[in-house]
């Protein structure tokens, strides 16, 4: 697609401007009296944010190393970034409830424009990987897509965060994305059940899985952040367990969950007994470029919106992903593993909530 010549300056202009991160702590403050007052100054503060945002991502699309700016899939991309500045960019300014009205429906269209953000970047990172054998030089772009998704993540939630904040029927105890009682107990059952069905689909059975900890614990945080990590972590569990005790006439162990509540973290331990990883292997499950696992994506989505097929493996994104997530409200993931026994998994979360996002 072609832009305008002014666009793309003033793209270059809005790069150069500082990000204003915002905490989860002041997200459910704030919003937890969504009057016209506060949804305006809210759009206000979009307004001004998101260009930045946006505009940051779109240049550094340009500029990747070893050829990946000219795939088809990182230019398809390109575009959605592009097209996304110049609707907010092409926003009047917001003055009363009308304009904030029509500016969050327009950054709804935004959000749904970019859903399929990550299988096509995946899809551009695998037309390289084809062309290209050299695994241990791509931490650039390792570090490009940390940097990219981690950004991505900011944006959807608040633009995510104050589409919610319309709902005139919240949930109980819901600010927007934020439940400011959730029990991470309830929400890893709600995750381990989603993996556990996928696993059922895909070999005919599952491991048990044992859940320990406070079930009447909860503490403010996003149960959808929470219930994609979790699930991700359990459904490579599971899947360890499986391949391993498939031909086994041994009963497979269960996977373990414990939920611990410190005073900083809330910390999730998923635990399994699927054989581990060597440790040559470690430092490779947090790149992109690695999976275990066929890509389901192959050529099949090329340039439809065709919704990501759901498998136990995936493409390889999950644990890096899910890390990010960890990372945005403060928190971390780290794996342990013992080679030939199983692998550890220790999910922090912080339990504050004042730390800043992380702005790449």
């Amino acid at each position: 697609m072609m832009f305008p010549k002014s666009l793309i300056e003033d793209l270059h202009k809005w790069g150069c401007m500082k990000q204003t991160g915002v905490s989860l702590r002041y997200m459910m403050e704030f919003g937890s009296t969504p009057t016209e007052r506060n949804l305006l100054i809210s759009a206000q503060f979009l307004h001004k944010e998101l260009p930045i945002r946006v505009a940051r991502r779109a240049i550094e699309l340009e500029t990747l190393p070893y050829g990946l700016s000219e795939k088809p899939a990182v230019l398809k991309v390109r575009d959605w970034y592009l097209e996304s500045f110049r609707d907010m960019r092409a926003f009047p300014e917001i003055k009363d409830t009308g304009d904030e009205k029509d500016f969050t429906q327009m950054i709804k269209a935004v959000k749904v424009r970019h859903n399929n953000v990550v299988p096509m970047m995946a899809l551009g990172v695998n037309q390289l990987k084809k062309k290209v054998h050299f695994y241990e030089n791509l931490d650039e772009i390792h570090q490009f897509l940390d940097r990219f998704y981690l950004s991505r993540i900011g944006i959807r939630n608040l633009i995510g965060q104050h589409v919610e904040l319309h709902n005139p029927n919240p949930p109980r105890h819901c600010v927007g994305y934020i439940h400011t009682k959730m029990s991470p107990m309830e929400v890893a059952r709600n995750a381990t059940e989603d993996a556990r069905a996928i696993c059922f689909r895909e070999y005919g059975s599952a491991p048990e899985i044992n859940i320990y900890g406070d079930p009447s614990f909860t503490f403010p945080y996003v149960p959808t952040h929470l219930h994609l990590m979790v699930y991700e972590l359990v459904k490579n569990s599971l899947r360890a367990v499986q391949e391993r005790f498939v031909d086994s006439d041994r009963v497979a162990p269960p996977v373990r969950i414990i939920v611990a509540d410190g005073i900083e973290d809330v910390t999730i331990k998923v635990s399994d007994e699927g054989g581990g990883i060597p440790r040559s292997g470690l430092p490779k499950i947090f790149t992109y470029l690695y999976s275990t696992a066929t890509n389901p994506l192959e050529e099949e989505i090329e340039f439809g919106t065709a919704d990501v097929p759901v498998t136990m493996a995936g493409y390889g994104y999950g644990l890096p992903i899910s890390r990010l997530y960890a990372r945005y409200f403060g928190g971390d993931l780290q794996i342990i593993s013992m080679e030939g026994y199983g692998t550890d998994a220790y999910l922090h979360l912080s339990r504050l909530g004042d730390s800043q996002e992380p702005l790449p």
